[in-house]
């Protein structure tokens, strides 16, 4: 296996991991506050929607597509979602935006699910949502969550997968991450904030960012020195940019929007 095809599907499991212990505190939420059978229904049909999305869009793009016209192009993605989640972990790192916290967020979302809340009073399944031992809200919530949550992570697989001519390898890895944060969820029940997902989203973005700028440099006819190996320096650099970038906003002190009290970040 070369060292770019490692990279990609360290790339696509960390991402998918993240999205997927986000998407499992959604589902577990509404698993234990409306009923596990709506709640696991409404995931398999979200899982089946984006298993259909990669093979319908994926497939054609890595057949039909120039390859160097593809790389271009999914390398300015890259680019602008890597850089996206490095400005975000950046700014946690630095104090300067509150970190990811899915315990907080997962008593919110019970809070807001729980028969007899204002949000779910409002809600137009309201009185309407028991259908024998099936939960419509329940059911909606955790499709929603799942397909959401999954949309990046088929967005990594097809733009990796596709441009690398490894689709079958991001699928893999991206399955791999959900078995792996399905059964360490289910050991460690709702103890989510263990999963050191701020430090998954700053390593993810470092790689969707050196993947970014390699394919682009790539389609466009750039010859990289030691060719995939470039992949690990672009990694180092972005790496230790991060680094020096959170050191020098850590000097400059929190800001008040995220030392404000009782902020939960969503994102």
């Amino acid at each position: 296996m070369t060292t770019s095809a490692v990279v990609l599907a360290l790339a696509v499991f960390g991402a998918s991991a993240v999205e997927m212990v986000e998407a499992l505190t959604i589902v577990t939420a509404a698993g234990v506050t409306r009923g596990w059978r709506s709640a696991l229904e409404g995931t398999m049909v979200a899982v089946l929607v984006l298993a259909a999305l990669v093979i319908a869009v994926g497939v054609p793009l890595a057949r039909l597509v120039p390859i160097n016209v593809l790389r271009v192009v999914i390398g300015a993605l890259l680019l602008v979602l890597g850089l996206d989640w490095l400005r975000k972990a950046v700014l946690r790192a630095s104090g300067h935006k509150a970190l990811h916290d899915e315990d907080a967020i997962f008593a919110k979302t019970v809070a807001d699910l729980s028969p007899g809340s204002a949000k779910e009073a409002g809600s137009e399944t309201a009185g309407s949502w028991r259908h024998g031992r099936r939960d419509a809200t329940g059911f909606t919530v955790a499709f929603k969550g799942v397909f959401l949550e999954g949309m990046e992570v088929v967005l990594i697989v097809i733009t990796l997968g596709a441009s690398s001519g490894h689709l079958a390898l991001a699928s893999g890895a991206a399955a791999c991450a959900a078995v792996v944060v399905c059964v360490v969820g289910y050991l460690v029940a709702r103890q989510l904030s263990e999963v050191p997902e701020n430090a998954m989203k700053l390593a993810v973005g470092i790689m969707l960012t050196s993947f970014g700028v390699f394919w682009v440099g790539e389609g466009s006819g750039l010859h990289w020195p030691g060719s995939d190996l470039m992949i690990l320096v672009l990694v180092g650099v972005f790496a230790m940019t991060a680094f020096v970038l959170s050191l020098a906003m850590r000097r400059l002190g929190p800001s008040r929007r995220a030392a404000a009290a009782g902020s939960v970040p969503t994102e």
